[in-house]
């Protein structure tokens, strides 16, 4: 998979199937299911590490488990995480930090944010390294953002996200990631920017839709600490191995899904 064919299944209007992927055996899973993207998450904080949030994920975890999926997806397109703390605060570590996970076997690397991160997106591309923005809710900013929150509902907010949304397009970034935003202003950025949109949690219009490989499973249970009855699911979440007793056939049901389009249905979207 190569981003101009990704370009050409949204031109045509075939929508892109993304997942969270962390090691060799799923990668070839879901390579041969038909995923057309394997995002290496820093979501792996929480669904291997048992951790609350994503925010003592490190680079040498992120390079690790990019290095494990590639093996398994050689030809797959590999989309992998910046974790916090690796491209704040100073663009030549950003760079030097995004390289060093495309030599782990990335294609893409994705970060969080807007507003000062647009030059670093900027920054990034001009020296060859392709980006995937994250908007919205924004994992690592979790307790800045007062907990897991819809992001845009008030008018000030959409208009920010919009903003963010056209500035990084401008800058050059190749996709970007909507997380838990109104559908309809998901619609209205996908609709007005060159840069591919993946939705999770923002409506069934962006051009694509991510989720954790464990959401899709149904075996998330929250924080390892905690008791499983303490946790609930988001909203956007489906389970797809619930109809079936195949891993292999629910990711495929799930791919299915997003193409169609019956996936995300409007009871999985803000």
């Amino acid at each position: 998979m190569t981003l101009p064919k990704l370009n050409e299944m949204a031109a045509n209007g075939e929508k892109i199937a993304m997942l969270t992927c962390y090691d060799a055996t799923f990668a070839k899973l879901m390579a041969y299911a038909g995923v057309d993207i394997l995002l290496v998450g820093d979501s792996l904080g929480m669904v291997l590490q048992g951790a609350e949030n994503t925010l003592n994920v490190s680079m040498h975890h992120m390079t690790y488990h990019t290095k494990s999926v590639a093996a398994g997806a050689p030809n797959s397109l590999i989309i992998a995480d910046m974790p916090v703390g690796s491209y704040e605060h100073d663009n030549e570590a950003a760079y030097k930090n995004a390289e060093w996970l495309i030599r782990s076997g990335a294609q893409m690397v994705k970060f969080e944010g807007g507003g000062d991160r647009i030059e670093t997106a900027r920054y990034l591309i001009e020296r060859g390294i392709p980006v995937c923005a994250h908007l919205g809710f924004t994992p690592q900013s979790v307790n800045q953002l007062g907990g897991y929150k819809i992001q845009g509902k008030t008018e000030e907010s959409a208009h920010q996200i919009m903003q963010d949304a056209i500035d990084m397009s401008n800058a050059g970034v190749s996709m970007m990631v909507l997380e838990m935003v109104p559908a309809t202003l998901a619609k209205q950025i996908t609709d007005s920017i060159k840069a591919l949109t993946i939705g999770i949690g923002a409506g069934v219009d962006c051009d694509g839709q991510v989720l954790v490989i464990q959401d899709v499973l149904g075996i998330y249970n929250g924080v390892a600490s905690k008791h499983p009855s303490e946790f609930k699911a988001p909203r956007f979440v489906k389970n797809f191995l619930s109809d079936t007793n195949s891993v292999q056939q629910a990711v495929s049901n799930y791919v299915k899904a997003v193409k169609d389009k019956t996936f995300p249905a409007p009871e999985h979207s803000y």
